[in-house]
């Protein structure tokens, strides 16, 4: 499938790459000087699974920009384009992994979840109590993969070590679409900042974006 979603702006664009290629496929779409580092690169992982993830980041970073870019990871595991050329944030799921590209000094934030019930398991370490589920398509599901992806999205976007999902990230009451816009907030930095969590939902997965 390669290429699922993209869009792209002046200042900024993101795309989500669906999983169905073997890693000779990946491989093949890279540029040759490429191909032999990820080689290297990829021998630390052990799992299939992890390789496929990480190698069709790479590729959907290529399919992106039609340049060969290399990533690189800060001490906290931040990801950085190596030129600074732009600010990247990346999120991978069951089949899917997702690329946001923003100004270079302007950070952005995506996350990607995967539709599952299993989030009801977990709600309450995420969840305030001044929070709002809401039925969507009948289920709170969706309502509740919301939440979390955008809190995923805005810790992103923060350099904040220790924060706690459920005190320190707080998101509006909004009405669920299948795409839109709701605002959200943090309390852990002394800025204290303020997002617009931009949203859409796919039948496979909720996607979430700080633009």
């Amino acid at each position: 499938m390669g290429l699922f979603l993209q869009h792209k702006t002046v200042d900024m664009q993101w795309a989500v790459w669906k999983m169905e290629e073997s890693l000779d496929t990946l491989f093949s779409l890279l540029p040759d000087a490429r191909r032999v580092s990820c080689e290297q690169e990829m021998q630390r992982f052990t799992s299939d699974r992890r390789k496929l993830e990480w190698l069709s980041v790479r590729v959907l970073l290529y399919s992106m920009l039609q340049e060969d870019k290399e990533i690189g990871y800060s001490s906290e595991g931040k990801p950085h384009l190596t030129d600074n050329s732009s600010f990247i944030s990346i999120s991978h799921t069951k089949g899917y992994v997702a690329v946001l590209l923003g100004e270079p000094k302007k950070e952005v934030g995506i996350d990607i979840e995967y539709y599952s019930g299993r989030v009801r398991k977990v709600a309450h370490k995420f969840m305030r109590a001044d929070e709002q589920e809401s039925l969507f398509r009948g289920t709170e599901t969706w309502s509740l993969l919301l939440h979390w992806s955008a809190k995923e999205t805005m810790f992103k976007c923060m350099n904040a070590f220790d924060v706690d999902f459920r005190e320190h990230l707080h998101v509006m009451p909004f009405i669920i679409d299948e795409q839109g816009v709701f605002s959200a907030a943090e309390y852990r930095t002394a800025e204290k900042r303020n997002f617009q969590i931009h949203y859409y939902l796919f039948p496979d997965f909720v996607l979430t974006l700080s633009l």
